[in-house]
């Protein structure tokens, strides 16, 4: 299709309309011309397509659909494939009920978590987030379908969400919120992104120039639309030249009238609404001239696929091997959600979907006995309900509490104000542990919580929001059937207060600064040594591995080659399982300040038992390097780096060392505040230093002083270097007898230096 000619062919009124929804999920069509008018739908776990006539809240009930693991779930598994085989999956149904672009997915980072949408992001972790992200948008791309990479961008909290201002520093940005984002543009050209509601540094990002046409078309190269958040758009005619495409919902009729008067007035250009209707009918037509209406799903085939799904994401936290439970154990599964499982979060990703499998109906074939234990609509325990969970747990080998958090209490739209599962929930974990000692905990909720009970139970399954298939899921690891393999991708704290971000998180009315800066998750946790909860990356198996052999193809390399990292990871166990090797990189001397270890890389190894096998691992520049706000681009500084494989990011199994050499010279400027140990770094300062600090130091290379002995000396010495390294040159010149001839040679020092 020549869009472009289509364009031309259209009046100044036709392009501003276009500029908006047609509704609450439909993209304006042109019949004039034969431009279709497309749906947009909610995802990214699972279709919302709103049946029949769409209403105006977008409220009408939505087709039946698969309702895959959540987020904060399916990021567990480190499973590049499987998010693949997810996107594949949606795309299909997307094909099947007319859908030409799936919302999601969504890869905000994880800062708090009080976050009430974090059941639907991935990671406090930008590369795994990235790395996921791109997997999934290939995924569903594969089937002519397009997403909305979501939402661009530093929108990690639902508090105020539509007036916030995330105050954020620019290496920060750079880091840590930008870089999944980034992934995903370049690996994956998602069809659309979608803007945030909030400011980033005082602009809202539906007209930010900055975020929407200098970072990520003119940086990173992205080629598609950018679309609005629901009701993300706050002024529509600085919004279309900062990069804002298309607004949703529409049809925006007040908005679509400034834009047509802004151009008649002058103060917008016409070419720049050419463009934005250009990138709406980029992927209008992508999808409309491939798509396949005769595409077909099947029901029960996905329903199983998302059972698979969830059971590969779970993580088993904890384990005094009471799990897996003998097929012939007389088990009791206590606790509301063990029937009637939360297995979705609340909001726009709430799918209506196809059936709902609980772990009760799941596990009759086991001779499991089910006692409730608790209400889900209140948070006041039940007595009765506690006293009958109580005796059925008395009365088995086993019992399995299933505990969590409420759609009340989690959801898009607003943060939670703590990590505290419901007291109802609290108090019947603590009566039944009382008659019980084998007593496993199973947690459905979508981010992480409080354990204060932690040492009270011999095993902990969090199941996160799983999907629809999440009970047999759960069922399927519980007895044995599944080896879990799911690995955090998220630092449990201790307590909330622990969070690096507790402090700043909610701000102060609409201004959000994010203070942590850099130092987010396990970056954080790490470089403070605290104890956590469970860190980054763990989870525990039903089988044993053992890392060996951790080698590099090179000892030293310039920060433009690659590395290759090998590792060989064997099954010491006596069951089939998949272990996910964990590499990260740590800067062993840097002049900025740096994590202890960042995520460098990741690979799920699936081995039999007694089987080994290696991975490989390939590190480019970006593996070293930190975002340098003076060169505005990433840096790596020469010197040696750490290379560490593990289970965790606190498990290190492995660590070898490689020197890395900068290619990309910094050039500083010296004058007459710098100090005498920044020129001595250098080393042709250090030269011309020598040779001066000669001239002017009388007692330079001297023996012990009168009344000194060895000893003394020495440490008279090290004292004097210890405070010659922090005075500036103009503070030489006092030291020197203030004399001309002293300032001049400072002067002729800086010069050479800067020559």
């Amino acid at each position: 299709m020549d869009i472009k000619n289509l364009v031309s062919q259209m009046t100044l009124e036709e392009k501003a309309k276009f500029c908006s929804g047609a509704d609450f999920w439909h993209v304006e069509g042109l019949p004039r011309l034969g431009i279709p008018s497309v749906m947009v739908t909610d995802g990214p776990c699972g279709l919302r397509k709103q049946a029949g006539d769409t209403d105006h809240l977008g409220l009408n009930a939505s087709v039946t659909a698969i309702s895959y693991p959540t987020g904060s779930c399916v990021a567990c598994s480190f499973d590049r494939d499987l998010l693949r085989e997810s996107g594949e999956a949606l795309g299909d149904e997307c094909q099947a009920e007319d859908v030409a672009v799936l919302l999601g997915p969504a890869v905000n980072i994880k800062r708090s978590p009080l976050c009430g949408r974090n059941f639907e992001y991935f990671s406090e972790d930008p590369y795994l987030a990235g790395e996921l992200s791109a997997a999934y948008i290939k995924g569903v791309q594969s089937k002519n379908v397009g997403t909305s990479l979501k939402h661009f961008a530093a929108n990690s909290m639902e508090h105020r969400r539509m007036t916030s201002d995330s105050v954020v520093d620019e290496r920060t940005l750079r880091e840590i919120y930008l870089p999944a984002f980034e992934k995903s543009v370049k690996e994956a050209q998602p069809w659309t992104i979608m803007c945030s509601y909030n400011q980033v540094n005082g602009d809202f990002a539906s007209e930010n120039h900055r975020l929407l046409t200098e970072i990520l078309r003119d940086e990173w190269g992205f080629e598609g639309a950018v679309m609005s958040d629901w009701g993300a758009v706050n002024d529509r005619v600085k919004g279309v030249p900062a990069g804002m495409d298309l607004e949703m919902p529409g049809p925006g009729t007040a908005n679509t009238e400034k834009l047509i008067a802004a151009v008649q007035a002058g103060d917008m250009k016409e070419s720049d609404l050419d463009t934005a209707v250009e990138r709406i009918l980029g992927f209008v037509y992508k999808y409309a001239e491939n798509r396949k209406p005769d595409t077909k799903f099947d029901h029960e085939r996905d329903h199983q696929k998302a059972r698979r799904m969830a059971a590969e994401s779970m993580v088993l936290l904890k384990n005094d091997g009471l799990l897996p439970l003998a097929p012939s154990s007389k088990t009791a599964f206590i606790g509301k959600f063990a029937a009637e499982p939360r297995f979705q979060g609340g909001g726009s990703s709430h799918v209506s979907c196809y059936k709902v499998s609980g772990s009760v109906e799941a596990g009759e074939k086991y001779g499991v006995t089910y006692a409730q234990g608790y209400d889900t609509k209140t948070q006041e325990p039940d007595e009765a309900l506690i006293a009958q969970a109580v005796e059925a747990a008395r009365s088995a080998e086993n019992a399995v509490v299933f505990i969590g958090i409420t759609d009340a209490m989690e959801s898009e739209g607003f943060d939670r104000k703590d990590m505290k599962i419901p007291a109802c929930q609290q108090r019947l974990l603590e009566e039944v542990v009382k008659v019980q000692p084998n007593t496993a905990v199973v947690v459905e909720c979508g981010s992480a919580i409080e354990m204060p009970w932690i040492e009270d139970v011999r095993a902990v399954l969090y199941a996160y929001l799983g999907g629809e298939a999440v009970g047999p899921a759960i069922v399927d690891i519980l007895f044995g059937e599944v080896n879990p393999s799911g690995k955090l991708a998220e630092t449990f704290p201790l307590r909330l207060e622990d969070n690096p971000s507790y402090l700043y998180y909610f701000g102060e009315a609409d201004r959000t600064e994010y203070r942590e800066g850099i130092f987010v998750g396990y970056r954080y946790y790490d470089k403070k040594n605290l104890p956590v909860l469970f860190p980054f990356g763990h989870g525990l198996s039903y089988t044993r591995f053992a890392y060996s052999g951790l080698t590099l193809d090179k000892a030293e390399m310039k920060d433009t080659d690659a590395l290759t990292a090998t590792v060989k990871v064997k099954n010491v166990g006596d069951r089939a399982g998949k272990e996910i090797v964990q590499l990260y990189v740590a800067d062993d001397e840097s002049t900025v300040i740096r994590p202890v270890k960042e995520l460098k890389g990741f690979a799920k190894v699936e081995l039999a038992p007694g089987e080994e096998k290696t991975v490989s691992f390939t590190l480019d520049k970006r593996a070293f390097a930190y975002y340098n706000t003076d060169l505005a681009d990433w840096h790596v500084e020469t010197g040696s780096f750490t290379v560490m494989v593990g289970r965790s990011s606190r498990e290190i199994e492995l660590t070898a060392k490689v020197r890395v050499e900068s290619t990309q010279p910094v050039k500083k400027t010296y004058h007459w505040n710098s100090t005498v140990g920044d020129i001595m770094a250098d080393p042709k300062g250090a030269q011309m230093m020598g040779q001066m600090m000669q001239a002017m130091n009388p007692l330079a290379g001297a023996g012990p002083q009168e009344g000194q002995d060895e000893s003394q000396a020495i440490m008279a010495g090290d004292a004097m270097a210890a405070m010659m390294n922090y005075m500036p040159l103009r503070a030489l010149v006092m030291f020197a007898g203030g004399s001309a001839e002293a300032a001049a040679g400072i002067q002729q020092l800086i010069d050479g230096l800067n020559a």
